[in-house]
């Protein structure tokens, strides 16, 4: 079973169950059990190789797999601490009556369901630098804003979810440009790669377009608008006040904290890329250069998960202080709003384990290297059509396996060695091909780090966002695959004029779509 079609089953029967019985931790539970079984029969270890292959199964340096190693994993329990100390910020800013605050100002100046949309869209856009931190930090935000204008949870998910991930990947200064640069191999200048693929990213770039469009059209489609007519029906949602326990708080106190993670988030990240020791040769001496130039660098070798822990925690401390200062909570207060914040993320905790444990399962049963073969044996005879192939190969893996960064990691050494010359607008529209799949199967699966954040950041139902977000996703989708066969066929043109024309025909196609979509309900509507 190791190597075959059979290593993504267990990824495909967890997907299956969670949107089929709508319960995700079971579902992610069999799944697990389903690949530490095949791996049993494979290794003809038995019910012992069976029982320890779900929860810690070390064969060598290289090959660990099961839950207790995914949490003693130095990476993971960097995102889980991260997380937690993010729940406590958000405990604290609701405490303090900042998020209250915030809503209070947005009712006097965001008039309309529109603006409030338009509004989790800038800011999902503002906070590029990595997408766990955008998914917790705009949901903590916008959440009273959107409730106050009868947004569903759902919409929100699905805002949040598509300013994460498809906004990083076409962001130069990101976690995801410095893991872009670091698969890209020796020989290769990563950070140039990441800024040249950009233009050819269709399914963020059509993602960013269609968030803004369906806002200006007000229409949904799909199980997203029985959410959001439901709600409409009945007016905001009932739980909008529940942060207001401090009517003292000020928009200062929602403001001050998030600005002071951005900022530490940003500072912990290029202290962890060696920013700050970055030498130069200055008259026969090695001097510290820390300039703007050396910010890129920094992020292409920044650690993403310690740099996000330093900042965070940083941000913690300077909050406290901030809000005993400002004698809106006092220091016992503050330190209750630890239990607080750990209890509000151990729903997102538990399930990013369970997925990263299912992740595991998939990679010993030899999904990666399945995936990579099927990738190598189509690139023969079928050079115009490799993009959209790849776009769709990158989708699969991604959504079997919840990760984007692991598909980087497959994928885009195996475009490099298929089109070495660099003078080749193949091989560049190829990388992007990998890149806008990868992150569009990230999108998409609902055992993703990113989407089961995109729930916790909007408090809402974490299979309700997969099921309104997939018809969305999967349009954008089809249209990037389309795009990406225009590119492949103009790509002699040269780079630039083949990402000019396919970028205006991808658009051209979404907006027509959507005029279809918003046609047909209206019709609907008026039967």
């Amino acid at each position: 079973m190791v190597g075959t079609f059979w290593s993504l089953v267990p990824a495909i029967v967890a997907i299956a169950l969670a949107l089929i019985t709508k319960e995700v931790y079971s579902s992610l539970f069999v799944g697990i059990i389903v690949g530490a079984l095949f791996f049993a029969i494979d290794a003809g270890s038995g019910f012992a190789g069976f029982f320890n292959h779900i929860f810690s199964n070390t064969i060598d340096e290289d090959h660990a797999y099961g839950m207790i190693v995914q949490l003693s994993d130095s990476w993971n329990v960097g995102i889980l601490v991260f997380l937690v100390v993010l729940g406590i910020m958000v405990a604290l800013m609701n405490k303090a009556g900042g998020s209250a605050a915030f809503g209070r100002w947005a009712k006097k100046h965001i008039k309309t369901k529109v603006g409030a949309q338009i509004a989790t869209i800038f800011l999902g856009i503002f906070i590029f630098i990595d997408d766990y931190f955008n998914c917790l930090t705009v949901g903590s935000v916008m959440r009273p804003v959107t409730d106050k204008y009868g947004i569903s949870r759902e919409k929100l998910a699905y805002l949040i979810d598509a300013t994460a991930a498809p906004i990083c990947i076409i962001a130069p200064i990101s976690s995801w440009a410095a893991a872009v640069a670091g698969f890209a191999g020796d020989g290769e200048n990563g950070i140039m790669l990441f800024v040249d693929a950009i233009p050819f990213n269709f399914y963020a770039i059509f993602t960013v377009f269609m968030m803004f469009a369906m806002v200006l059209m007000k229409f949904e489609y799909g199980k997203m608008a029985k959410f959001e007519e439901a709600l409409t029906a009945v007016g905001a949602n009932e739980e909008e006040d529940k942060t207001a326990e401090a009517p003292k708080g000020k928009v200062i106190d929602l403001v001050f904290p998030v600005v002071t993670l951005i900022v530490f988030c940003i500072l912990g990240m290029i202290y962890t890329g060696g920013f700050f020791t970055k030498m130069v040769e200055e008259e026969g001496e090695m001097v510290a250069n820390p300039n703007f130039l050396n910010i890129i660098l920094s992020f292409s070798d920044s650690d993403a998960s310690v740099g996000l822990v330093l900042g965070s925690f940083a941000a913690l401390i300077i909050t406290v202080a901030f809000y005993c200062i400002r004698r809106i909570l006092s220091f016992k207060k503050c330190m209750n709003c630890i239990p607080d914040g750990f209890k509000a993320m151990v729903p997102a905790i538990l399930i990013l384990t369970l997925a990263w444990t299912l992740k595991s399962m998939t990679d010993s049963l030899g999904a990666k290297e399945y995936v990579a073969g099927l990738v190598e044996g189509s690139a023969a005879g079928l050079k115009l059509f490799l993009p959209a192939i790849i776009f769709i190969i990158a989708c699969g893996l991604a959504f079997a396996t919840g990760t984007s960064w692991g598909t980087f990691g497959i994928l885009i050494p195996i475009c490099i060695a298929a089109f070495p010359s660099t003078a080749d607008p193949i091989r560049i529209i190829s990388i992007s091909a990998c890149m806008a799949g990868a992150v569009c199967g990230d999108h998409c699966s609902p055992i993703s780090d990113t989407t089961i954040m995109a729930s916790a950041g909007a408090q809402c139902d974490h299979v309700n966002h997969v099921s309104t977000q997939l018809p969305y996703a999967i349009s954008v989708a089809v249209i990037s695959f389309i795009t990406y066969i225009v590119a492949g066929v103009t790509s002699g043109l040269g780079t630039a004029l083949s990402a000019i024309i396919s970028l205006v025909f991808g658009v051209a196609v979404l907006f027509g779509f959507l005029f279809v979509m918003r046609m047909r309900k209206q019709t609907v509507k008026a039967k």
